[in-house]
């Protein structure tokens, strides 16, 4: 499994208010959630963003309430991967659930710059920054997990 996209670049300690305010909490519909996505922090995040983009952070990403909003709000809006160099215990366990792809790679998210255009390949957990031509290697999914984001998240797989 594979994904190529333009990274938006972030900072530490992203949490899920920055991610999703809590004032749209409110509303369970995964559009009006990503028209809200990163609003707080970059208020053109989501007039950017495109299917297939790429987000980095850095230390503690997803830190804060323990909300499912804040990953779906993400992969709602379009984004297929976030690549940090660690997230907060409980943001990478809704990920997985709802079918978000997440990777912990510190060195990619040293170098990767705002606007560069990578691809990672989940089955090897290699990173390619295709704008520097470098590459990064993150530890790759066990298949389970593989299998959870191919479906779309956790309860998906279940039915399966």
């Amino acid at each position: 499994m594979n994904v190529k996209g333009i990274v938006h670049k972030y900072g530490d300690n992203i949490d899920t208010d920055v991610i999703i305010p809590a004032r749209y909490l409110n509303t369970a519909d995964h559009q009006e959630l990503a028209a809200h996505c990163m609003e707080d922090i970059d208020k053109e995040f989501i007039h950017k963003v495109q299917n297939g983009d790429i987000m980095v952070g850095g230390w503690n990403f997803g830190c804060g309430s323990s909300r499912e909003h804040a990953p779906i709000a993400i992969k709602a809006a379009g984004i297929s991967c976030v690549i940090a160099k660690t997230f907060a215990r409980i943001f990478y366990r809704n990920a997985i659930n709802i079918g978000l792809a997440i990777l912990e790679c510190e060195e990619a998210c040293d170098k990767i710059q705002n606007g560069d255009e990578v691809s990672v390949d989940f089955d090897s957990g290699v990173i390619r920054n295709l704008t520097r031509n470098e590459t990064y290697q993150a530890e790759p999914f066990p298949d389970f997990i593989k299998d959870i984001i191919r479906s779309g998240g956790l309860l998906n797989s279940l039915k399966k």
